[in-house]
């Protein structure tokens, strides 16, 4: 591993600790077999389909819960280059603003700065994944019909996660000369939301150019 990945992957640069699949389980078996697509080298577009026989929901759980550790890794990296006075404002350039809301104190959309939205943000997506009435854990316990709206709007907000993090840190990523993994994560993403329908393609506007400027279709 280059000392660029071995940064992007260094444990003490992680944002939050990372959500980890019980060995045994029906979920860790799906997490191995998703892994060992990626790790062979398959186009990314094969490695999101659902495998034969398995369960769609299953196979959307555990990719939310990857999706979460590598882009809480992606922005550990350049977490301390993310400051008030850096980014006052969660954006993703002048076009884009990123307002947070919540069921509890922002219960309107509120302007905050970035570092304070990525906290609240990932404090949020931790809530969720870890809540077994939403994300069961228990082979044969079955998803609630709220599932795949959750789903949709923690896939959303980790995908501001990337916006802001191209078009404000990128420069940091070239440094660390990790940009090609990052691209990777991008487009394993990108790839994901839209095998699943997961993100309104309006949504995926802010990274347009990024996408067509890697080479992709």
């Amino acid at each position: 591993m280059s000392h660029a990945l071995k940064q992007v992957f260094n444990k003490d640069k992680t944002f939050r600790p990372k959500r980890k699949f019980e060995p045994g389980t029906q979920r860790f078996e799906l997490h191995k077999k998703a892994q060992a697509s990626l790790n062979a080298g398959l186009d990314l577009k094969v490695a999101v389909q659902l495998p034969p026989g398995e369960e769609q929901n299953d196979w959307v759980a555990v990719h939310v819960v990857d999706f979460f550790n590598r882009i809480n890794l992606i922005y550990g990296t350049i977490s301390d280059y993310c400051t008030e006075q850096s980014c006052p404002v969660m954006s993703g350039g002048p076009k884009y603003e990123y307002r947070w809301q919540d069921e509890h104190k922002y219960r309107k959309p509120t302007a905050l700065s970035a570092p304070q939205y990525m906290n609240l943000l990932m404090d949020w997506i931790e809530v969720q994944i870890n809540n077994e009435d939403i994300f069961p854990t228990n082979v044969g316990t079955p998803f609630p019909k709220n599932f795949l709206p959750v789903v949709k709007k923690i896939l959303s907000r980790l995908f501001r996660v990337f916006v802001h993090v191209y078009i404000h840190h990128f420069d940091r990523i070239t440094q660390m000369g990790s940009e090609a993994h990052v691209n990777t994560c991008y487009k394993h993403f990108y790839y994901f939301v839209k095998e699943f329908n997961l993100i309104d393609t309006k949504e995926l506007e802010p990274l347009v150019s990024v996408w067509v400027g890697s080479g992709c279709p």
